[in-house]
């Protein structure tokens, strides 16, 4: 390629590196990169100058020889061949602008962000006391600092995280004509960093509520799936008292806790509200009351932070956790079993889902729950502080699951959706028959109390395996689902029974799928899990509100589109498959 003096030719470099664009790109570039190296607590500013400077000429480098085809001899070319590279840009002269551009840039970066002698001393001292979170007066010192020296960023340093503070920084530092700022004024301003070494949110942050039925909880999770703070408090306790969730019970329980389990989540997470990059709170399904509270309060946070506001879906938040922990790729089959919910769903994608099956009428565990204290589980010793389904699980390990013959419901329809009326009536018939048998009132603890338990947590058991295995049959058969690489999540409180986990794991061995179930306490209600899903959100750009006027919270609400009828219609036939647990 021909470009140097020797022929008189236009070099078709000049008019790249003369335009505009090129010298905007690389000044923001540039001025970027050398602001995240700074905002690097282990980073002195030397190293960032070095490393700016070095990955500046490497990229230069890379421009100049591999993209724009500048030669590194040119042998053709007679006298030519005995100029640099940098003079054949511009005919020859030796110090263009470009060369002079390039070469001054890193050392006005160095010059501006070195700090001097006061500047460093405040810096040791705030990095030794890394742990100390940020107080208001030292928010306002900071604002009140950048007012005095530049009132163009002071807002935006009072609103937004530490990549403006440190451009604030920079910029301040670079413009000398500005009068000079005092130890305590610059020492105020970099406590406003609140330096955490090893610790540098320069991705999203988000704060999840979950307020959805009778555990408050709240948690502080980044992109990369790091939970940072979480907190929660469980109304177990008073709702074993009451025989059940009492939803104005839980209401008030919500409205006095609220405040303080996010106090508690940000406060662990050491992340300022000014730093979340969005709020994420349950808006649907569960109980009205109790997702009023959440809404209620989200909002108001929302409107004071002036920050983006995600709505999230209960059952879409259980789905999506395991991508919190695994590699787990789209699509994927996700079994979804708690206290309010029972449903089958192939996972597309963030907010895309296809609905195989669900429950015709209650949740496996309410019918745990009810079945429980129709049992008076909470009289017997070792279950007075557990749920009913955690009482269940663990009486039925001191039981005979053979001991009483109850028949999986359903057994003849061939679809996926789920039923668990039925067998709860059946089971109230039989501690009835036996209250009878041995003298008993209602209220007393049957000597068979653990059978039973045995008995209903085996044939729940079943009847959740058998609807599955047809759910995963049906998926691969339409190809909805990879044939050899399947993925099953399981999920929701109930999926914390490690019984039916086995029973699920029978099927998944048949069937050539991998099972992956979250660990137990993300398995329950969690901050985390709705935190974590509006990451989900944010990263798909899906259900982001700038504008909460209008939003409502929704008791029930579908999950995705439905085709249980056309699962139905498939009549797949399930092979017997023997359930050795």
């Amino acid at each position: 390629m021909n470009v140097g003096v020797a022929h008189s030719e236009v070099n078709p470099n000049t008019r790249v590196m003369n335009s505009r664009g090129m010298w905007l790109t690389y000044a923001l570039g540039v001025g970027l990169l050398h602001i995240v190296l700074l905002s690097i607590p282990f980073f002195s500013v030397p190293v960032a100058w070095t490393l700016t400077n070095v990955i500046h000429n490497l990229g230069m480098y890379v421009f100049l020889h591999a993209v724009k085809g500048t030669p590194f001899e040119t042998p053709d070319q007679g006298k030519a061949r005995l100029l640099t590279h940098w003079e054949q840009l511009d005919y020859g002269v030796q110090f263009t602008s470009s060369r002079k551009f390039f070469t001054i840039s890193p050392i006005i970066l160095f010059i501006a962000a070195s700090p001097g002698d006061e500047t460093r001393d405040c810096v040791d001292d705030i990095t030794s006391g890394a742990t100390r979170s940020v107080s208001a007066s030292c928010n306002n010192a900071a604002t009140d600092f950048a007012r005095k020296r530049t009132p163009l960023l002071a807002t935006v340093i009072h609103e937004e995280g530490i990549i403006y503070r440190v451009s604030m920084l920079i910029l301040n530092k670079a413009a000398g004509v500005f009068s000079k700022p005092s130890r305590r004024e610059i020492y105020e301003f970099l406590r406003s960093f609140n330096f955490r070494p090893g610790k540098v949110f320069l991705h999203k942050l988000v704060l999840g509520i979950e307020t959805s039925c009778d555990d408050t909880a709240a948690a502080v999770v980044d992109e990369t799936g790091n939970v940072l703070g979480e907190a929660i408090h469980s109304q177990t306790e008073v709702h074993l008292k009451t025989g059940g969730i009492v939803p104005p019970v839980a209401q008030q329980l919500h409205r006095e806790n609220i405040q303080r389990i996010v106090q508690e989540a940000l406060s662990t997470s050491k992340v300022s509200p000014s730093e979340l990059s969005a709020i994420a709170t349950t808006v649907k399904p569960g109980l009205a009351l109790s997702l009023g509270v959440g809404l209620s309060f989200s909002l108001q946070l929302v409107d004071q932070l002036k920050k983006p506001f995600i709505p999230i879906h209960h059952m879409e938040a259980h789905a999506l956790t395991i991508r919190l922990l695994n590699k787990v790729e789209f699509p994927f089959l996700v079994l979804l079993i708690s206290g309010g919910h029972c449903l089958l769903a192939l996972v597309r994608g963030v907010s895309d889902f296809l609905l195989l099956g669900k429950s015709l009428d209650i949740a496996p565990g309410d019918m745990l729950d009810k079945v429980a204290r129709r049992l008076s589980l909470i009289k017997h010793p070792e279950c007075s502080t557990m749920s009913g389904g955690k009482a269940i699980e663990h009486l039925a390990k001191q039981g005979n699951k053979l001991h009483f013959d109850f028949k999986p419901p359903m057994q003849r329809a061939k679809n996926c959706d789920f039923s668990f009326t039925g067998l709860q009536h059946v089971i109230d018939k039989i501690i009835t028959q036996k209250e009878k048998e041995e003298g008993i009132q209602k209220g007393q603890i049957l000597s068979s109390a653990a059978h039973i338990a045995a008995a209903v947590q085996h044939t729940t058991a079943c009847h959740i395996a058998k609807r599955t295995h047809r759910a995963i049959l049906f998926c691969k058969q339409r190809d909805l689902l990879s044939q050899s690489n399947a993925v099953l999540v399981v999920s929701g409180g109930v999926a914390s029974n490690l019984y039916i986990r086995k029973a699920l794991e029978i099927v998944t061995n048949a069937t050539q799928c991998t099972l992956l179930c979250p660990p137990p306490r993300l398995c329950t209600d969690n901050g985390i899990m709705i935190a974590w899903n509006g990451i989900e959100r944010l990263r798909a750009g899906l259900g982001i509100l700038h504008n909460t006027e209008g939003i409502r919270y929704e008791p029930k609400c579908p999950l995705g589109v439905d085709i249980s009828k056309e699962v139905g219609e498939a009549a797949i036939k399930v092979p017997r498959l023997k359930l050795k647990i």
